[in-house]
């Protein structure tokens, strides 16, 4: 089994370095390493290319954004059964990788594989334990901001693996187009997970398979950048994805969350970011219905059990 590590990078700084080091660290070594940068100028690349023996670093001439750099990255890794994606930001524990190719043993079935991402700030809090789509179109990962010692403890099926810390089959992943370029970033994952489901694919939570993670480094937590791309590309994923007259049904619940957003970021001074978001999401329909014809066409599993991988709505007035 071999496994190649695909590390976006767009000035991470010294994090980029520390990521590498605790790769370096792993008790079972990838097969190959491959940090692909985003046209970084912050001197974040200086010195890191002898930290593995493995580790290719591809510099782009300009920033192609997050998921395009994965699919390319995901095309350069022909001789790898399986793509282990990584944030710079998050730095696995010496068993991280070993326990994930563990996994791919224990549950032949699934193509994807998702980890247990604690706070750098505080490893006794869950950043994330994979990704949760609710039915209204809001994503969030599972347990965040919870206590590490009480949630997220046992294997289990979710919805979809956060591109943070995630190993994939590379076959699945190409097959599937990898990440949709049009997204940028933000949410790329969750579409794609989404597609999975459709297929038939389905992913695995691994509690054991631990990292720890800034969150954010790069695009700024809460930025102007952040906002405008994931609430854009959230109204993409319903549109492309939710399945069958599903679609319908939790049609007006999805207006009614993004209508909320729109509220609750005017009442925050931040009307126009998240005003150009909605009003881009829905310049761009036209593309995504016609995404979504192929897609659903691709679909060969029953709709309610696509549902019923999902999360209830509950407090429709949160965000998350």
């Amino acid at each position: 089994m071999r496994i190649g590590v695909i590390i976006v990078n767009y000035n991470s700084g010294a994090l980029l370095r520390k990521c590498l080091e605790h790769v370096s660290r792993q008790t079972v070594s990838p097969s190959r390493v491959l940090v692909l940068d985003n046209a970084s100028h912050d001197g974040s690349l200086v010195g890191v290319e002898g930290i593995l023996p493995s580790l290719q670093v591809v510099r782009m001439d300009h920033n192609v954004g997050f998921a395009k750099a994965n699919n390319i990255a995901a095309d350069m890794l022909a001789d790898c059964d399986w793509i282990a994606l990584l944030n710079p930001d998050a730095f696995p524990e010496k068993k991280w990788l070993q326990t994930l190719m563990r996994a791919t043993v224990q549950y032949p079935a699934h193509d994807s594989f998702a980890s247990k991402m604690l706070s750098e700030q505080d490893a006794t809090i869950i950043d994330g334990a994979g990704d949760s789509y609710k039915v209204d179109g809001r994503v969030w990962p599972r347990f965040q901001g919870m206590p590490a010692d009480v949630y997220g403890l046992k294997e289990e099926e979710v919805f979809s693996p956060c591109g943070g810390a995630a190993l994939i089959r590379r076959r699945v992943f190409l097959d599937l187009g990898g990440f949709d370029v049009n997204y940028f970033c933000y949410h790329e994952d969750v579409d794609f997970g989404f597609r999975m489901r459709l297929r038939g694919c389905r992913c695995m939570y691994i509690p054991n398979a631990i990292v720890r993670h800034v969150g954010s480094a790069s695009s700024g937590k809460g930025s102007d950048f952040s906002v405008y791309y994931a609430h854009r590309n959230m109204v993409w994923t319903y549109v492309k994805n939710m399945p069958g007259r599903y679609f319908w049904y939790y049609l007006p619940f999805h207006v009614f969350v993004n209508f909320a957003s729109i509220v609750l970021f005017v009442m925050r001074g931040r009307g126009k970011v998240i005003l150009k978001a909605k009003t881009d999401a829905l310049k761009s329909l036209p593309v995504m219905l016609s995404q979504r014809r192929n897609v659903q066409l691709c679909r060969c599993v029953n709709a309610a059990d696509i549902i019923r991988a999902m999360s209830p709505i509950k407090y429709p007035w949160r965000m998350n």
